[in-house]
């Protein structure tokens, strides 16, 4: 089957990213692209031009991403030498402290390219017992945060700290930080002596900050050379600005947004990409972008195995990343007078067997670079604004209510083999166990629009995922609905925002887990067992009071969460 669009950018010898797309994609390309080069969207874009979007936000402080593979330029010599003088020291295991876009990039650079990096966006006691019992004496951290108060990455910082201190070492020697000028957490390192301070863009929000201080960092301590992932990045900027019918990211956003009827859900299927994790990078990109306004798109990671993929649902854009080959394409495609070859080929549009999907490859570097460009192009399609997260600040003013002494939403309803389960009353209907409380929350499930969102608060690199795998894939099958799966609390510094401000169609599973180890925060009036369970409690109240169903079960055994593994993919009558 022969795409009917497929654009490509690179040099005369190599493809740097390509994206192609099909069906009613390729139709959509073709409706939409006229429009946005008649409205020179791409080279406003480039220019970073605010007008392109309304809000309230100004835009213009939130556009500096575009050309961060220059600005960023002046980070590559100074965290090289920083790494090779904490390497002379001995401090060569680097700890990642960051949520959402603090630390998403970077676990991407690092898992992508084979460097080990211990990445802590957990709140979850035995995930941060694990780090603090590392080896310290040969560990840096560095904190990452935009506002400099992010309530995690605090409590992270202040416990790694004190374990420093109780260890007999210089704490500010191991320590790295990574925010915005001026912000609190800027001022607590200088005054701290902390071993260095990185001030990032201002001008850059935190899921389009992959190229920035955030991204490169902890990648360059860790031992990659951030300087070739900004070189990949300069090779593919210039043709983003073009307003041409070729500009994968003008075809990337078009296919995302314009798609009809409209694609509510995008697939992110890694098909051997060999980009690490990306999946989860481009996820929060997504949902924080678009998810707003009721509008958005519902992105689900998932493999090539999931079942949204094989019933090519109509409401759901498969978006597959495939690796960067050099194939047969090339031959269609017309070198241009500045050496580099790219071209749009359009095929009959009107056919009805091409399936609908999208195909992305690309380096590294390109890729974020093209997913950046396009989402904002999406977010114009679509009349969002591309750059607030407007419904954040809700989950954590209620956390903070909830440390505060506010009493949780409601008692236990009942427990079936050591699992507890919790729900509003009207929402149970009567079930009395979990397998039909599981029944009584999917029968919410709008049958055409709906979808549901599976949130674990448990150890992510404990016995959780073994236990819990398969469940994404059995929901999906089960309920013929899209299904995601995240990890809390890193979720709500991703899909947090689609859930609250997107399309009103989630449906909500909550597993939360019980509190097999006790870690203080230092200078905190409470630990992380009761910070990981009042964002819990918080996240399950903002959702029922915006009218979301919440079904939340906890399960304090290994055991208790193998058995609600089966039940939760097994129909009941």
């Amino acid at each position: 089957m022969s795409p009917a669009i497929v654009t490509w950018a690179g040099d005369e010898e190599t493809a740097v990213v390509e994206v192609s797309a099909t069906g009613a994609a390729a139709r959509a390309v073709h409706d939409a692209v006229p429009g946005l080069l008649e409205e020179h969207v791409a080279s406003r874009l480039a220019a970073q031009d605010a007008t392109l979007w309304d809000g309230d936000l100004d835009v213009g402080d939130r556009l500096g991403w575009t050309d961060l593979h220059q600005t960023s330029r002046e980070l590559v010599q100074r965290v090289t030498a920083l790494r090779e003088e904490l390497a002379a020291e001995g401090l060569d295991h680097v700890v990642l402290a960051g949520m959402g876009g603090s630390s998403l990039a970077a676990e991407v650079i690092t898992g992508s390219l084979g460097t080990p990096l211990t990445v802590l966006d957990s709140t979850v006691p035995t995930q941060v017992e694990r780090v603090l019992e590392g080896d310290l004496a040969r560990t840096v951290l560095v904190v990452a945060s935009r506002s400099g108060t992010t309530v995690e990455t605090d409590s992270h910082r202040r416990a790694f700290v004190a374990a420093l201190h109780a260890a007999g070492r210089d704490a500010a020697r191991h320590v790295v930080v990574v925010t915005k000028p001026g912000s609190p957490l800027e001022e607590l390192a200088r005054e701290e002596g902390y071993r260095a301070v990185f001030s990032a863009d201002p001008r850059v929000g935190g899921r389009f900050s992959a190229l920035s201080a955030y991204g490169l960092v902890p990648s360059a301590l860790a031992g990659v050379d951030v300087g070739r992932l900004l070189d990949e990045a300069a090779e593919v900027a210039p043709f983003f600005g073009e307003d041409t019918e070729a500009n994968p990211a003008l075809v990337l956003g078009a296919a995302l947004a314009a798609t009809r009827p409209l694609r509510e859900t995008v697939l992110l299927v890694d098909a051997g990409s060999g980009l690490y994790h990306f999946g989860a990078w481009a996820e929060q990109l997504l949902a924080e972008s678009l998810g707003k306004d009721g509008r958005g798109l519902v992105p689900v990671v998932a493999d090539e195995h999931a079942p949204e993929l094989a019933a090519r649902e109509e409401r759901t854009l498969p978006v597959l990343l495939t690796p960067l080959t050099d194939d047969d394409a090339a031959a269609e495609l017309d070198d241009v007078a500045d050496g580099a070859r790219r071209v749009a080929v359009s095929a009959d549009l009107d056919a009805a067997t091409d399936a609908t999907e999208v195909t992305v490859s690309g380096s590294l570097g390109g890729t974020f670079l093209l997913w950046q460009h396009a989402v904002a192009v999406a977010g114009r399609l679509l009349g969002v604004n591309p750059f607030d997260q407007p419904d954040v600040e809700a989950t954590k003013q209620a956390t903070r209510e909830f440390l505060g002494g506010m009493p949780s939403l409601e008692p236990p309803a009942f427990s079936d083999s050591g699992v507890e389960v919790r729900a509003p009353r009207a929402l149970l209907a009567g079930a009395r166990t979990v397998p039909d409380a599981v029944t009584t929350l999917l029968e919410q499930l709008d049958p055409e629009h709906g979808y549901l969102a599976v949130l674990a608060y448990l150890d992510r690199e404990g016995r959780a995922p073994d236990l819990l795998r398969g469940v994404r894939d059995g929901l999906a099958a089960r309920t013929g609905r899209p299904v995601t799966f995240g990890w809390g609390p890193r979720y709500l510094h991703s899909t947090g925002q689609l859930h609250k401000g997107g399309p009103p169609h989630g449906v909500f599973l909550m597993i939360t887990g019980g509190a097999p180890a006790h870690v203080s925060i230092p200078g905190r009036d409470f630990d992380f067992a009761e910070l990981v369970a009042a964002q819990a409690d918080a996240d399950a109240r903002v959702l029922t009071s915006l009218g979301r169903p919440v079904l939340r079960l906890r399960v304090d055994t290994p055991d208790a969460l193998a058995w609600l593994t089966g039940s939760l993919t097994r129909r009941t009558t």
